[in-house]
């Protein structure tokens, strides 16, 4: 019965394999032109450098997981390594999605600047119950990002910046720990079982994620007003469809497998979650467009360097005045402003160099703020150790000096010293001269 039916299995998968190859690959080609057209014309219109970096790296998301998915599905066996570079680039989406939205508030000092300022003017407000405002300053803590963000100033970036980067950091490693537990047969891809590293990996990414979209969450509550000239919300929401649909289908196809609702077979899983990712980023090409459009940058105000060129029309033409004709011209001055045309590889050189530079160097924070903790714990712990030697010592002297004194009267047959605590005293004098 369980052969007849895997042979069945197999003969249907052979059967839908090639034509949900070709349906994915359709959507797959159009969602790969459209994105790029977007990336080209972002390259083209270079002209600020600080929000189109990280848009590109958000837009880029599309092509990777089009082209990931459709190689997985034509080969198998190259899944598990598409699976993992899919995984570690929605990681940096994530972070490159997180610095966009910092770049159009002005950057980084000046997002601090704008949460401390909103701090005192909450503070200011009677919500405090008479609690005084310098004290409230400095009792800001870390459950207030959870009831009130607004009131905790530059520590919500903070956190924020912690969230996202904590979840690309996990996420690569735990691609490339799913790699290794591959290689020795330990990894079960879908698999929940306790034997496996996919249930333990998989709940481990799954409150990492989900910690880093709260506080992607948390940072637009308090700063959607200020994003409202980029229409933040659409995307928001086209963006976390990506990132959190995704992920989701994914432990939603194993979990139906697990439960014998879908076939258990690794094939189909990963071939269906292929299939439907090349569908979704067709549509996410596609609302990418209106989204990230690439219109606003096509012109710089007055200020900036740019091709300013003016067109005068004049006109002539007669007005009939007391019955004669009297020849008028009119005429009118149009100005435009408009942005150079950018080199592609100078556009590409500042992503990747600047881009790369902001990446390492905020990982390397996040690694120091991890660790710092760390490093307090320990020094406490070992700090205590040595109190528990120190007073473990001193007891152990003490004895010593009530068993000299007890040795001392039982040999003389009377009281050598006038009392014990002379002795002590006189015992613990000379150590403190020695």
């Amino acid at each position: 019965m369980a052969r007849s039916y895997v042979t069945y299995f197999e003969a249907t998968y052979r059967d839908l394999h090639s034509p949900a190859a070709i349906i994915a690959g359709s959507f797959a080609l159009i969602a790969l032109v459209l994105s790029i057209f977007l990336i080209f014309q972002h390259l083209r219109s270079y002209t600020n450098p600080a929000e189109q970096k990280w848009i590109v790296a958000v837009l880029f998301m599309v092509p990777v997981y089009a082209s990931e998915s459709i190689i997985s599905l034509l080969n198998p066996r190259f899944s598990l390594a598409c699976d993992i570079l899919r995984n570690c680039y929605e990681a940096f989406a994530l972070y490159s999605f997180g610095s966009y939205l910092v770049a159009c508030l002005g950057g980084e000092d000046r997002v601090e600047r704008s949460l401390e300022n909103e701090t005192r003017n909450h503070l200011s407000e009677p919500f405090l119950e008479g609690q005084d405002k310098k004290q409230a300053l400095k009792k800001r803590s870390f459950s207030y990002f959870f009831r009130q963000p607004h009131v905790i100033g530059k520590n919500l970036y903070t956190i924020v910046k912690f969230g996202l980067v904590q979840y690309m950091i996990l996420k690569t490693v735990c691609a490339f720990l799913a790699f290794v537990l591959e290689l020795f047969g330990v990894y079960g891809d879908g698999e929940f079982k306790w034997y496996y590293g996919y249930p333990y990996i998989a709940a481990v990414l799954n409150f990492s994620q989900m910690w880093a979209l709260y506080c992607l969450v948390q940072f637009y509550n308090v700063t959607h007003e200020r994003l409202q000239p980029i229409k933040p919300l659409a995307k928001f929401i086209s963006f976390k469809a990506i990132v959190f649909a995704t992920w989701w289908q994914g432990v939603g196809i194993a979990l139906l497998c697990a439960l014998h609702v879908l076939p258990t077979d690794g094939k189909f899983q990963n071939g269906l979650q292929d299939f439907l990712i090349c569908i979704e980023m067709s549509i996410a090409a596609v609302a990418h467009i209106f989204v990230f459009s690439a219109k606003p940058y096509h012109y710089l105000p007055i200020s900036e360097d740019g091709k300013i060129t003016s067109h005068a029309t004049k006109a002539t033409m007669k007005l009939d005045k007391d019955g004669k004709e009297e020849p008028a011209t009119v005429e009118r001055m149009e100005t435009h402003v408009e942005a150079p045309g950018t080199s592609v590889t100078e556009s590409v050189q500042d992503i990747v160099i600047g881009g790369g530079g902001h990446v390492v160097k905020d990982v390397a924070l996040t690694i120091n703020q991890a660790i710092e903790p760390v490093e307090k714990g320990v020094t406490k712990i070992q700090e205590k150790i040595h109190h528990i030697r120190v007073d473990s010592k001193d007891k152990k002297e003490e004895l010593e000096v009530e068993e000299l004194i007890e040795e001392n009267v039982t040999e003389a047959g009377s009281p050598v010293v006038g009392s014990k605590e002379m002795l002590v005293a006189h015992y613990e004098t000379d150590k403190s001269h020695k």
